[in-house]
């Protein structure tokens, strides 16, 4: 399955958790889909974004383990329905929105519970999730930096070529020669 539709449920699955097993389990969720995203770009993403990729698939691995690993039935891991990336920008983007959410789901979490052992899961949780999200930024910014650059270039040609563009057709006949 594309990432897109992966994280689109992810996020409607965290938005519809009730209760604190629930909430756990959605954000273990989230963390294993971004592992499996940064796995994925790692491997065959764009050349530029292959070691933060790799981190951001390695933060995910320890932010999983922060958890208790949540009730999760065999098969209901939605990160191992993984198939493509289609839209590297728009599934960071997206894969950002998610674990945001997931992060704000266990500050929820962690501020109304009296059981202490269950605040610092979250606490550590919670800051997995945001050096998740500052590595999918940072792909996001590294992303749109190479865009201008390419955008500028091509400006740089343009101009290089003319107000008209390139001419293109035998020297001769502009010359005036037949």
């Amino acid at each position: 399955m594309e990432a897109e539709r992966l994280i689109a449920a992810g996020r409607s699955a965290l938005a519809g958790s009730r209760g604190v097993p629930a909430v756990m389990a959605e954000a273990w969720q989230a963390q294993a889909l971004a592992r499996a995203v940064g796995g994925r770009l790692a491997r065959c993403g764009p050349a530029e974004l292959r070691t933060e990729a790799r981190e951001l698939s390695e933060t995910c691995a320890l932010g999983s383990a922060v958890l208790d690993h949540p009730m999760v039935p065999a098969g209901a891991v939605r990160a191992s329905q993984l198939t493509e990336v289609d839209h590297v920008p728009r599934v960071l983007a997206a894969l950002g929105l998610l674990l945001g959410e997931a992060g704000i789901a266990l500050v929820g979490v962690a501020c109304g519970t009296e059981e202490e052992g269950l605040y610092w899961q979250c606490i550590e949780a919670i800051d997995a999730v945001d050096e998740s999200v500052d590595r999918v930024h940072g792909m996001l910014r590294r992303l749109a930096e190479q865009e201008r650059e390419r955008e500028h270039e091509q400006e740089l040609d343009r101009e290089r070529d003319g107000p008209h563009g390139v001419i293109h057709g035998p020297a001769g006949f502009v010359a005036g020669q037949p």
